[in-house]
């Protein structure tokens, strides 16, 4: 008896399992979802966002993170005095006020230009104003009226983010049929010292993230995002050489917001100078020129040409001819590390130069004045 009943309950069983199976087997898509969520108490629903455009994103992978930009970055429309468009990039809002929202972008975005259109995720089109710029951050804050924010980031930190850990942006790759696209990735590296070139021809050396992320034209000034959504960079360059791929790079939040206050009042950066006109040992044609000539074991280094007269450099007794080969003790490769140390300080800082005069090393103390 016991027998015969367990052999009926393992039949009942049996036929409603095959029974569920069939019933969903048979449903369409949309019904079995919907089935699911009758059973399951409407689970599915918890961490569905909403964003413009009818954008719906589930909880799942990185679309919570996702949801929380979204609706923050912009489009930015970069127009000549002729009303043609010069090129496109990106943007997003980090505050607001009383009256206004606050994008961040790239300097190279909105440089040259005469008007700017700031495109929204919801596809309406806004004028926005840039309140301030600098070629050698290549960061830019622009304004538009509070009513039109439907999002502000959050800002998070790059300090605290670990190499492998994932990493997305949002952006607008080139350009407006591509807006609102998601790249994901991984944050290779940290302090990476890539070199740009400022103002068409001087080059600079920038501190910055490194990601596999797909960062392509149009994605520069758009945030940089960890896995909570908070912004850690702000995409500026990439590598554009045939044989690199995968590499992505992004100025740190922690950098950006040392200055973004200055730009946003349309204030301009002061930086510090040493008061010295300066070239690369390596720019044997302008040695040359300047009746410069070097011992043949220096490899690395920038020479001073000339000294301004009053300056800290004058006053400290740098010379025509010598190299500097160190600042407060870190290596200077270039002109281009030089500036990128320099602009580490204040006008008025004190610091401490290392050069070669008649193949011996010597130190010297420099008082930095104003670039005003």
């Amino acid at each position: 008896m016991r027998n015969r009943l367990v052999t009926i309950s393992y039949f009942l069983v049996t036929f409603m399992i095959g029974g569920l199976f069939s019933y969903f087997v048979l449903l369409t898509p949309f019904q079995r979802e919907e089935a699911t969520d009758k059973i399951l108490g409407n689970a599915s629903d918890k961490g569905v966002i909403q964003c413009a455009n009818n954008v719906t994103i589930n909880e799942n992978s990185i679309s919570t993170a996702v949801g929380k930009i979204y609706n923050a970055v912009v489009m930015i429309e970069n127009y000549t005095s002729n009303n043609n468009l010069y090129g496109t990039g990106s943007g997003f809002v980090y505050k607001t006020d009383d009256q206004y929202g606050y994008i961040i972008t790239n300097h190279h975005v909105i440089e040259n230009g005469s008007r700017i259109v700031v495109v929204l995720a919801n596809d309406e089109e806004v004028e926005g104003k840039v309140l301030g710029s600098d070629p050698y951050l290549d960061l830019a804050v622009v304004r538009i009226d509070k009513a039109n924010v439907l999002q502000v980031a959050t800002l998070g930190s790059s300090e605290s983010a670990a190499l492998g850990d994932t990493v997305f942006t949002v952006g607008a790759p080139l350009g407006y049929e591509y807006r609102g696209s998601v790249t994901k990735g991984t944050l290779s590296g940290k302090n990476r010292m890539v070199s740009v070139e400022v103002n068409n021809s001087e080059d600079f050396i920038m501190s910055v993230i490194q990601v596999d992320a797909a960062i392509n034209p149009g994605n520069s000034g758009g945030p940089l995002l960890n896995v909570n959504g908070e912004v850690i960079g702000i995409n500026s360059l990439k590598l554009v050489q045939d044989e690199i791929e995968g590499m992505g790079f992004a100025i740190s939040i922690e950098d950006a917001m040392q200055y973004i206050p200055t730009l946003e009042k349309g204030e301009k950066i002061v930086r510090p100078l040493i008061g010295i006109t300066m070239a690369n040992v390596t720019d044997t044609y302008l040695l040359y020129q300047n009746g410069v000539r070097l011992d043949k074991n220096i490899e690395q280094g920038v020479v001073v040409i000339s000294t301004v007269e009053g300056s800290g450099a004058s006053r400290s007794g740098l010379q025509k001819g010598d190299v500097i080969i160190r600042m407060d003790g870190e290596t200077v490769k270039n002109a281009a590390y030089l500036k990128y140390r320099l602009f580490k300080h204040n006008p008025g800082d004190t610091i401490e130069l290392t050069y070669i005069r008649d193949g011996s090393e010597r130190t010297t103390s420099v008082t930095l004045t104003t670039s005003d």
